[in-house]
């Protein structure tokens, strides 16, 4: 690589499409332009913990996350340096042994809801994304996620939610939206967003590769 990698941080509440817009944005790019963090990967290892004690542990606070650690790899990604990412079990709480290597690619895309609270993570990002979504709609998704894909009971899913997603959201994430760049309203279904968003992205990548010939 001859220019840094262009940095893009997409935020949202739980539920809000953000991970199909990182995605989206990263499959309209050509083949090996694109490189999608999930922030979710950082959360920190719980295994010297009991299982009841991982299930009491605030999962939408910001400590949860290893954030140190993120910052860490976004930074050598922008020196173009390759980083090995956490692999995070959200059954038992954990990080597999293995990881996930990152590379500095022409465009590096981190989802997640906390990608614009923490100040470090901003100022390594060259544009932040807030995907702005009515409550109802992410509640909805949330609990199907957590049913369908992470095997969690529908009580334990709506005690977590009134206990600390809700709250967690009104304190911390929906603040950040103020440092976004752009608000895109509905996610994934905003295609002008996306189509506007995208032929940006797409100058960036030919620009570099007109640098590597």
């Amino acid at each position: 690589m001859t220019t840094k990698p262009l940095c893009i941080g997409v935020a949202g509440g739980t539920g809000s499409g953000k991970t199909t817009v990182a995605k989206k944005l990263a499959a309209a790019m050509p083949t090996g332009s694109a490189e999608v963090i999930e922030y979710d990967a950082y959360y920190r290892d719980l295994s010297h913990l009991s299982a009841a004690a991982r299930a009491a542990v605030n999962f939408d606070h910001p400590e949860a996350l290893e954030t140190g650690l993120l910052t860490e790899h976004l930074a050598a990604l922008r020196s173009g340096i390759s980083a090995e990412a956490p692999i995070y079990d959200f059954v038992s709480h954990t990080r597999q042994a293995e990881t996930r290597t990152l590379e500095p690619r022409p465009v590096v895309i981190l989802e997640g809801i906390m990608t614009l609270v923490n100040a470090n993570v901003r100022e390594l990002l060259d544009v932040k994304i807030f995907v702005d979504t009515d409550p109802d709609i992410r509640v909805l998704r949330r609990i199907r996620r957590d049913i369908e894909h992470r095997g969690r009971a529908f009580g334990d899913v709506r005690a977590q939610y009134y206990a600390t997603v809700r709250p967690m959201h009104l304190e911390h994430v929906e603040p950040s939206k103020r440092h976004a760049d752009l608000i895109i309203p509905e996610g994934g279904d905003n295609t002008v967003a996306l189509e506007v968003i995208v032929a940006r992205l797409l100058q960036v990548v030919s620009h570099d590769e007109s640098n590597t010939r």
